[in-house]
């Protein structure tokens, strides 16, 4: 039986659901999804189009190029989704999901526009946060 993933947006207007074992993952460095994420990188999940079932809410869509859509809750603009035109799948944001820990990206895109120094920082010193929700 798939797995049951299940993710939304910051404020919870938008939610979405999909089966899958286990999608594919990648991180994409390119400018878009920098630009798109406001992050050095975006990590970006598979599903099928016919598959995901926004449960509440629906997305604002942007057209962000000539080939792709970006789908973003309206309401708090948490970055939700890669569409490109004609495609049978579509790419959720990992940080979108209630449990991306259970992601394991496979690879990186967009590899010619990567930032030397965005490698998660292995090595600095760290903290927790207090934010749990």
């Amino acid at each position: 039986m798939a797995t049951q993933w299940t993710g939304g947006c910051l404020c919870g207007y938008c939610r979405y659901e999909f089966a899958g074992d286990p999608p594919h993952s990648g991180y994409c460095h390119c400018d878009m999804c920098k630009k798109a994420t406001g992050s050095p990188f975006a990590v970006l999940v598979q599903a099928r189009v016919e598959d995901l079932l926004w449960t509440t809410g629906s997305p604002a869509v942007y057209r962000s190029s000539p080939i792709a859509t970006r789908g973003f809750c309206g309401n708090c603009g948490t970055p939700l989704y890669l569409q490109y035109d004609g495609d049978e799948l579509i790419r959720v944001t990992a940080g979108s999901l209630d449990h991306p820990e259970r992601i394991r990206p496979a690879g990186h895109y967009g590899v010619e526009s990567r930032l030397d120094w965005a490698d998660c920082g292995c090595g600095l010193p760290e903290e927790e946060t207090q934010e749990r929700f």
